[in-house]
Formats: structure tokens, C-alpha cells, sequence
């Protein structure tokens, strides 16, 4: 019996924001937790580390390049590659988070380089899939990360010729091609599910939310999201959300005014039908988690401003809305809430409850240069907290 693949990618197991914690601090010292470290240069990004056993990948640009970094689990760099041409437009910062399966680490670079890194920074295959798919990336470049499942590694580039691409891990050839709806990419980083047998890579397009099945790259179903919203034509888009997956039940949610909606599958997993929609639940890039029977997120005021939401996973009723400085990253591990507001830098501890939000501590980041975007990691009792060319290490373990 082959062995299960180790993953690590976006935002812990099952790419749902709950980190697999014991342990941790329920209250900070005042300053904040204890900084263990920091690491600079590591070029310009918004996106997050990924943290194996024995090392952290991190990209950032480097003026035209991507790049990834290794560094130890101290800080202390093992080699960097350039890995692809960086989107240099429009918050120019690398947005991908790398996809770690057994040894090979997979990236998407601002313009569409798709590639696979060895653990030495050697480069095995690399391929331009939005050139070959007759897409091109969005007015802020490509943000998504690679889903990998059963020796295949998928992505999004949209386009005329196939809504989503499975390369093989291992040579970079093509496995399959989904169905192409002529719509554009998206920033989202796409979810996979287990369920009714099948293994099923859900994500959002320009307009509609779709399922796939991994194995053979069959649309299983779509959903009108543009309907769903009672709008058409829109122009300003802007997905960027990880849905969220339960017993059977897909929530999807987004800025930019978008309703949020949760479909549930039918027990094959070939059709959905909506539960119920929310237009309070509108998260922008900041992602939302689900902790027991509530969904906690931020919302989309502006861009510049949002406040943070609590929503009943089974009924859909907002709980609460309260301001908190402003929208940004969220987060949860060991019963806690972790927020990371984005426009100030400050990181907050929060105690979940359908009541009110109850911050119990924060502090705030104060190196690094953006937009707080990233979005926070805990791995092994340390808090990682990424701003622009740093990355900050913090103790949270309760000794």
C-alpha cells in the first residue's frame, strides 16, 4: 500500500485556517509574545510561508523575478531560486504560497509560470500554462497556489481552452484538461474535498463556482455565482476567498459586495443545491474560518476599510459585526482566534463566541513595508507573521 503524500500548503489542513495546535498561549504579555526571530530580504510578498519538519519556503520578488527561499527552521538561509517572471504591476508583490508534497515544492509565478523545485533549489520542469492556455493574468497578477492530489498537481488558467489544468508532479506533462467556460482566472487559492468517493477540486471563476472531479478532470457541477447575486456584466470581480468545506457543505464567500452562499452536495458529489446566502459574510482577501457552528471573517466596507463578522454555519444568520481597527487575515488554532489587521499591522487574540468578538490581546507589527496581507501560520508553537521582505517568528507556546 502506497504511503499517504505529506502536503503543506495554504493555510494548514484542508487549507482551512485551523492549525493543528496544543498548548498555546490564551493571553499575551503586553508587548506581545516573545520574537524569536526575523529573516529580511527575502524580496517583496504578500504571501504566507510554508513550514515543513525541517525547513520554511517563502517567495518574494527580486525587481523582474520570483523568487524562493529556503531557510531553516532558525532563520538562517539555505539557497534561493528564480523560479519566474514576476507580475510587476499593480501591488507587485509575489502572492503565491508554495505547495509542499514529499521532497518537490510547486509554485505559480506572477505571470504563469507553473514549476516544480527540488528541496536543493534546482529546478525540475517549468511551464507557462497561462501561455499555453491562451489566458493572461489579471490587473494584479496571479495569486493562486497549487492544489495537489494522486500525483497531480492543478491549477486555474482560465481561458478558451480549459477552465482548470492537472499536470503530472513528477515531468510536468499534462494529465487532464477541464471543461473551458471562455472566463478569466481568478486570485483565489482553490479547495479540495473528499466527498462521495470522489476527490473533488472546488474554485471560483469569474463567474461561476465550480467542481471537478481530480481524477479524470470532469466538471461535476457549476454554479452561476453572478446569478446567485442577481448581477450580470459585472466588471470588478476579485475572487480571492477559499471556500470552506463541512460534512457535505461548501461555503463560498467574496468582497466586493458579493453574497455569500453555501451549497450542499449531493451524497455522489455530481450536483449542489443552495442552503442559504448572507450578505453580511464578505470577506476580502482575509479568508474566514469555521470554528464549531460559526463562520468568523472580516467584511468589504472599502478597500481601505471592514469590519469583522461572526455567522452561523447551519442557519446563515449574522451573529455579530464589530470593529476591530480593520479587516485582514484570519486565523484559529488551540480554541483561538488569530486576527492580522491589514492596514496597521495589529495581530490580535481572540476568544470565539457567537456574543461579541472578545479580543483578549494584541500587539502590532511594525517592520516590513505594504499592505498587512499575508496571512498569519502557526507551526510547532510558533507564530509566523510575514510583512513585505520580513518574517517575523513568535513564541505563543505556553511553557
Amino acid at each position: 500500500m502506497m504511503a499517504k503524500s505529506q502536503v503543506y500548503d495554504w493555510r494548514g489542513d484542508g487549507r482551512s485556517g485551523i492549525y493543528d495546535e496544543t498548548g498555546l498561549l490564551k493571553q499575551w504579555p503586553e508587548s506581545g509574545p516573545d520574537l524569536l526571530w526575523e529573516a529580511e530580504d527575502l524580496g517583496f510578498g504578500y504571501g504566507s510561508p510554508t513550514i515543513t519538519d525541517d525547513a520554511i519556503y517563502i517567495t518574494g520578488r527580486v525587481g523582474d523575478d520570483d523568487i524562493l527561499t529556503a531557510l531553516t527552521l532558525y532563520g538562517n538561509k539555505k539557497w534561493s531560486v528564480k523560479y519566474g517572471k514576476a507580475w510587476t504591476r499593480n501591488h507587485d508583490g509575489t502572492r503565491c504560497i508554495p505547495t509542499y508534497v514529499d521532497g518537490n515544492i510547486f509554485l505559480i509565478s506572477g505571470s504563469g509560470d507553473i514549476v516544480c523545485v527540488d528541496t536543493y533549489g534546482k529546478i525540475k520542469w517549468s511551464k507557462n500554462h497561462y501561455d499555453m492556455y491562451n489566458s493572461s493574468p489579471l490587473m494584479f497578477g496571479i495569486a493562486e497556489s497549487p492544489v495537489y492530489t494522486d500525483g497531480k498537481v492543478m491549477a486555474s488558467p482560465g481561458g478558451n481552452k480549459a477552465s482548470v489544468v492537472a499536470f503530472d508532479a513528477e515531468d510536468g506533462s499534462v494529465a487532464w484538461e477541464a471543461e473551458a467556460l471562455n472566463e478569466g482566472p481568478q486570485y483565489i487559492n482553490p479547495l479540495l474535498i473528499e466527498h462521495g468517493g470522489k476527490k473533488i477540486f472546488v474554485t471560483v471563476t469569474s463567474n461561476h463556482i465550480i467542481g471537478i472531479n481530480t481524477e479524470n478532470g470532469d466538471m461535476l457541477w457549476k454554479v452561476n455565482y453572478e446569478e446567485v447575486n442577481n448581477i450580470s456584466g459585472r466588471s470588478r470581480k476579485n475572487h480571492c476567498v477559499t471556500p470552506i468545506y463541512r460534512d457535505g457543505y461548501i461555503l463560498v464567500a467574496n468582497g466586493y459586495d458579493y453574497i455569500a452562499v453555501k451549497l450542499k452536495l449531493s451524497d455522489d458529489g455530481n450536483n449542489v443545491d443552495i442552503v442559504w446566502t448572507n450578505s453580511d459574510l464578505e470577506p476580502h482577501h482575509g479568508g474566514m474560518v469555521l470554528v464549531g457552528d460559526y463562520v468568523y471573517s472580516s467584511n468589504h466596507m472599502s478597500n481601505a476599510m471592514g469590519d469583522w463578522v461572526c455567522v452561523n454555519w447551519n442557519t446563515g444568520e449574522t451573529q455579530w459585526t464589530e470593529r476591530w481597527h480593520c479587516k485582514g487575515p484570519i486565523i484559529s488554532a488551540d480554541g483561538m482566534l488569530y486576527l492580522y489587521e491589514e492596514r496597521t499591522g495589529h495581530v490580535g487574540l481572540a476568544k470565539p463566541g457567537p456574543e461579541q468578538l472578545e479580543i483578549v490581546s494584541e500587539f502590532q507589527i511594525t517592520k516590513g513595508t505594504g499592505p498587512h496581507w499575508a496571512h498569519p501560520v502557526i507551526k510547532d508553537g510558533k507564530l509566523y507573521i510575514r510583512h513585505g521582505e520580513v518574517l517575523m517568528v513568535y513564541s505563543i507556546m505556553n511553557d
